[in-house]
């Protein structure tokens, strides 16, 4: 799906403190950042790439033959082979204050390539992995050494990429530096050397910086804006001597006098006024009764001594009086209005989504009239918290009220498990999680919890729910999808439900067929599956892969996702981004799908051709949207320009247009653009984590428990061991706080291990198992995977496999071998577990979320286990891909399995009650299945004898309206306790599970009792 695309080096781990920051104080001597005399690397220094041929190998070599150098002088030696992105970089643990100095020089052994290399320096925010940066470059054109200086004056803010969570100012401060990275030619092989980094020269005065408290001041006709104009210095001191500030209106698109009353005049502040001190002054507006657009009025700042902003605010005098803006009106008519207003450069503003880290300048939001922005994984504000995201995006849209039809943009964020990119969000299971809890009521519960969360920090737009059908567990994204069963998938669609009743649209991702590419077949990077091709007939992808989107439809949501991957239904492949069959055709046309589509991150690029033709192909196959995400000016150019020249008719611009503009009526937004502010104390608030532990709980999956080990008693001496017990990170998976996930407290939550502390009175902790085994009465070994996303998880990628490591591996064997145990399978899929023979219990509990007490609640028989398998499990890899349905069969645990530890009758009586109070239908299945109550129907261990009146039963609730599907599922629940007890026929067990999801109760009940023969 969507994400940052982040270098390895902004998250690479710092080794060791560096340098103390030198003196703040002006100094004509160099100051040395790095230099290579050891004879290993600087710590801080590191290699990265797009993949690892692409991360350059850097070695410390001699290097007498420098000018200038001393004998035995080394430098660092980068040789490199750069696919797509390469280089290298410093990065500081300690910021270091370069604002004495003038500029930036290192002396570099070019090649005299001719090829341009660019170097950017790290500046402001958490740290180096998330500064803003600031660019510059040489030419290689010389075969020897050089040495490069470039003034600070001379950098400027890289408009194609930015850390997620850096600062948004697009000002080179210099105050807290973070290092530094020299970028590789991309496509190109050689070697470079590099040598005494250093910061130079005395910088020149810094003046006095003026900022306004707002960059637009949004008013009413006959109203008034208060501009607050603030002076701050360099250092934060006061003043050094008086200083006054001019003022006056400027000339834009409202009249001067007719309009507003022209302001003009100055601002005092004396020495020894304190840093950040401000003074206001009053802009008056007139009014007239004619309907108007948005009219501006800039505000001109001035003064000795003095940097002005570094964009003139502006006062906005508020559209009126128009239909677009009547809220009385239909959105039919509404969209109509506006419509017929708008220019081609607003039409195509409107089809470009930009990724907020890629913005020059806050100002490019009205500058190329942008419809969007988002937030890739990872893409934060400075400060991660729910109110500074509240801010961040309230910021974005107060830029879009300067434009003349003040359209508010619509915010879209990644939110898959829960507002997954805030710090200290509710972070739910995975969907797979989901599809193993086997409840539509609670998976609409989390969409509602995901949304309030999401609304509450001012994003009205989600890129979720994943519709997708994981048909291999070699798949990278196989966590996103709720199984391998397109019916599973289609119940679990209520979540869109969830998220668009609370204010939030969904999308629905990614159209069509994203989970059943050849393994092998993947073209992106070194990607082996995600992003490949789906090989399948049309039946097979009408029937697998388009029927959750087919319900989605139904469900009316909002926007459509099409997926990288491409189809190749016996004509060869062709990317989904270019299926106008696909998009236009079948989902607009036949499925009459109504709101918009908008492409994947960068995705219209993989389509062959030029840019003109990718965004031609694109928008003509049926995108409405297009994610660039940082390409904004090219996109809006080319767009326009393809218009123009009639390639891109423009009745498919419209159409677009007004499938986006109808969204953003609906969703409220020309009304309501600001955050929900009222909210942001339910972001990770305890009763939104009270679901998440339940779906949590609900999600485990009991695999095997012999000897009834589970649930444990609360007074046993337990001995917990394995990578994934106490990691948030761990148990949380990708897409959290950052694109790819990582290890370690990265958000608050309770870890499975503190969990299991909780409930039993004495607890040994042993990560590898090498604390003493004895004196325990029972083991938990959690093991299983640490986080990816998209392909990099797919397996033969990074090393992934689908095996345990050797360390949990060598855990398990040490701590079973000693005692009774249960093993933890943390998770996105599932994994080869080798020899179980010694091991009593094996729970799959996937990827919880931070709400570890979900784990321990069924481990120690708070709740009972219920949840069931979304995936089939493997027994060896050579069965991948396996699959519910399948002509050869015979996995270690099937589709649809999953062990319980309640009882069948007193579940059962329970669901008989509840459907006395339903309809005719529902309280005649309540009187068929008392027979089946009876004591002599029940085997002593708790199975049922005879199923033919939960058969009878079955059959009924399939016409009750009133009966939920859980009280459906509840009751072919006791079959399938006789089926896996007897532990045959698992390609019967797997087709029932297949044939209650899609509602055929009765003969979901007859596959398991033929299975139990």
């Amino acid at each position: 799906m969507i994400r940052l695309r982040t270098p390895l080096w902004a998250a690479a781990a710092v080794l060791a403190s560096l340098l103390v920051a030198p003196p703040v104080q002006a100094s004509a001597e160099p100051h040395t950042v790095t230099d290579f005399e050891s004879a290993t690397l600087p710590p801080g220094v590191t290699g990265w790439g797009n993949d690892a041929a692409s991360t350059p190998t850097l070695t410390v070599t001699p290097a007498d033959d420098r000018p200038g150098a001393a004998a035995g002088n080394r430098a660092l030696s980068t040789v490199y082979t750069v696919s797509q992105w390469g280089g290298w970089s410093h990065d500081l643990t300690t910021a270091q204050d370069w604002s004495p100095y003038e500029g930036f020089s290192f002396w570099v052994k070019g090649a005299g390539t001719g090829q341009r290399v660019f170097f950017e320096v790290k500046d402001g925010g958490g740290g180096a992995g998330s500064a803003e940066l600031f660019e510059s470059s040489f030419t290689d054109d010389t075969a020897g050494w050089r040495q490069v200086s470039v003034p600070f004056a001379d950098f400027t803010r890289r408009a194609d990429y930015q850390p997620g969570g850096s600062p948004t100012d697009g000002e080179l401060d210099l105050i807290a530096m973070w290092g530094y990275s020299m970028r590789l030619p991309a496509a190109s092989s050689g070697t470079l050397l590099w040598d005494d980094v250093q910061v130079y020269g005395t910088a020149p005065p810094r003046p006095a910086r003026l900022a306004t408290d707002e960059p637009v001041y949004p008013v009413k006709e006959r109203g008034s804006a208060e501009v607050r104009v603030s002076v701050s210095t360099a250092t934060g001191g006061p003043l050094p001597s008086d200083l006054t500030v001019h003022y006056a209106t400027g000339a834009g698109t409202a009249t001067p006098g007719e309009d507003y009353t022209p302001a003009a005049g100055t601002l005092t502040f004396p020495a020894g006024t304190p840093s950040g001190t401000a003074r206001s002054f009053l802009v008056r507006t007139k009014g007239d009764r004619d309907a108007e657009v948005a009219e501006t009025i800039p505000i001109l700042l001035s003064g000795e001594g003095v940097r002005p902003p570094a964009e003139n605010p502006v006062v906005v005098i508020d559209a009126h009086g128009l239909p677009y803006l009547d809220e009385r009106r239909p959105v039919r008519q509404r969209v109509a209005d506006l419509l017929g207003r708008m220019t081609l450069e607003e039409k195509a503003g409107q089809m470009t989504q930009a990724e907020r880290g890629a913005l020059g300048s806050q100002n490019d939001i009205a500058a190329y009239l942008l419809g969007s922005l988002l937030s890739g994984g990872g893409s934060t504000p400075a400060t991660n918290t729910p109110e500074a995201w509240a801010d961040m995006i309230d910021g974005f849209q107060l830029r879009a009220r300067q434009t003349r039809l003040q359209i508010p943009l619509i915010y879209g964020v990644d939110a898959v498990h829960g507002h997954n990119n805030v710090v200290g969000a509710t972070i739910f299971p995975h969907n797979v999680g989901l599809g193993a809890a086997r409840d539509p009521a609670l998976t609409e519960r989390t969409g509602k919890i995901t949304a309030r969360e999401v609304k509450a920090t001012g994003v009205p737009w989600n890129f979720s729910p994943c519709l997708c059908v994981s048909r291999d567990d070699r798949w990278g994204r196989a966590y996103e999808s709720f199984g391998e069963d397109p019916a599973l998938v289609k119940r679990m669609a209520t979540i869109i439900d969830g998220m668009q009743e609370n204010g939030v649209l969904a999308t629905a991702k990614h159209y069509v067929g994203d989970g059943g590419t050849t393994y092998g077949s993947s073209t992106t990077g070194n990607y082996t599956i995600d992003q490949g091709v789906t090989e399948v007939s049309r039946a097979e992808l009408e029937a697998i892969h388009l029927s959750p989107f087919a319900e989605a439809v139904k469900r009316e949501v909002a926007t459509v996702m099409p997926s990288f991957s491409s189809v190749d239904s016996g004509d060869g492949p062709l990317k989904m981004h270019a299926h106008r069959e696909l998009i236009t055709d079948v989902l607009k046309g036949r499925l009459r799908f109504k709101g918009f589509v908008v492409s994947d991150w960068q995705a219209i690029d993989q389509i062959p051709g030029d840019y003109a033709s990718d965004v031609r192909t694109s928008v003509n196959a049926g995108l409405d949207m297009i994610m660039v995400p940082y390409a904004y000016q090219e996109f809006v150019g080319a767009l326009k320009a393809e218009a123009r020249a009639g390639r891109i008719p423009m009745s498919r611009i419209d159409d677009a247009v007004a499938r986006i503009l109808t969204q953003k009526f609906e969703a409220g937004l020309f009304e309501r653009p600001y955050a929900d502010r009222s909210r942001l104390a339910e972001v990770g608030s305890p009763a939104h984590r009270e679901v998440a532990r339940e779906a949590a709980a609900r999600s485990q999956v009991l695999l095997k428990n012999d000897g009834g080990l589970l649930p444990l008693d609360r007074d046993a001496r337990v001995y917990v061991a394995g990578s994934n017990a106490d990691d948030i990170g761990n148990q949380s998976g990708g897409w959290t706080i950052t694109w790819q996930g990582s290890s370690g407290p990265i958000t608050p939550g309770t870890t499975i291990l503190s969990a299991i502390r909780k409930r039993a009175p004495s607890v040994t902790y042993s990560r590898d198992a090498s604390a003493p085994l004895d004196g325990h009465d029972v083991g938990v070994v959690v093991v299983g995977e640490t986080p990816y996303a998209e392909g990099q998880g797919d397996v033969g990628v990074n090393g992934r496999t689908l095996n345990l490591t050797g360390a949990d591996r060598a855990a398990i064997d040490r701590v079973c071998g000693a005692m009774d145990c249960v093993v933890l399978v943390v998770s996105g899929r599932p994994l080869l577990l080798g020899d179980l023979s010694r091991v009593e219990a094996v729970v799959a509990a996937w990827l919880p979320g931070t709400e570890g007490d979900g784990v321990a609640d069924p481990l120690f028989g708070a709740v009972p286990y219920t949840g069931r398998l979304p995936f089939t499990w493997f027994r060896g890899e050579e069965q991948v891909p396996i699959n519910v349905g399948d002509a050869s069969y015979d996995p270690l645990y099937p589709y649809g399995w999953g062990l319980r530890t309640d009882s069948g009758l007193d579940r059962l009586k329970k669901v008989r009650d509840r459907l006395l109070k339903g309809d005719g239908p529902a309280k005649a299945a309540a009187a068929a299945l008392t027979p089946a109550l009876r004591p002599g129907n029940w085997h002593p261990g708790g199975t049922i004898r005879s199923t033919a009146a939960v058969q009878s039963a079955a059959a009924l609730l399939e016409r009750s309206r009133s009966a939920t599907f859980q009280q459906g599922d509840t009751v072919v629940s006791v079959a399938r306790d006789a089926a896996q007890a007897a532990g045959k026929r698992f390609d019967l067990q797997a087709r029932a599970d297949h044939e209650l999801a899609s509602g055929d109760l009765s003969e979901a009940v007859e596959l398991l009792a033929r299975s139990a023969r």
